[in-house]
């Protein structure tokens, strides 16, 4: 497990659908396309000028980065709590479990379950959760973030 892809609220980037499943499509389809020389053409096409760097960067360098590191919402009441109170996952913040957290928890219960894991019993336990989920090919998106885990 990657903790430069850890979110405040728990979440982690490598289990999520968009870094599973799309970045290595993007990687698939940027070198097939490359392949066919449309590098050189792309621009000659309707929206190609912004289609090709976006695609290229997905496959090349990954379009996520976690929102320690400025990826998703700038205005996310949690991030910005988090950053105020200097914690590093909200699971470890004095006032766990919070308002900030609670709408969130409703819509991602298995995220809820994450930190009550990752506050009660560490980081270790936490990653070999996330490392099994990552082994399988689980994403949040699979199940709508219920507390279904792989292979359930």
């Amino acid at each position: 497990m990657d903790k430069k892809y850890l979110c405040y609220c728990g979440l982690t980037c490598e289990n999520c659908a968009v870094k599973v499943r799309v970045e290595p499509a993007a990687k698939v389809l940027f070198d097939e396309m490359k392949k066919a020389g449309f590098e050189e053409v792309i621009n000659y096409i309707p929206g190609g000028e912004g289609f090709w760097p976006f695609l290229k960067g997905m496959a090349v360098d990954g379009l996520c980065v976690s929102c320690k590191d400025g990826g998703g919402d700038p205005g996310c009441s949690i991030r910005i709590c988090a950053k105020d109170k200097g914690v590093d996952m909200c699971a470890f913040c004095e006032d766990y479990p919070c308002e900030n957290l609670a709408a969130f928890f409703e819509r991602n219960p298995v995220l809820d379950r994450d930190n009550a894991l990752l506050r009660d019993k560490g980081w270790e336990a936490w990653a070999i959760c996330q490392d099994k989920r990552k082994s399988v090919g689980y994403t949040y998106q699979d199940d709508g973030g219920k507390e279904k885990e792989p292979g359930e």
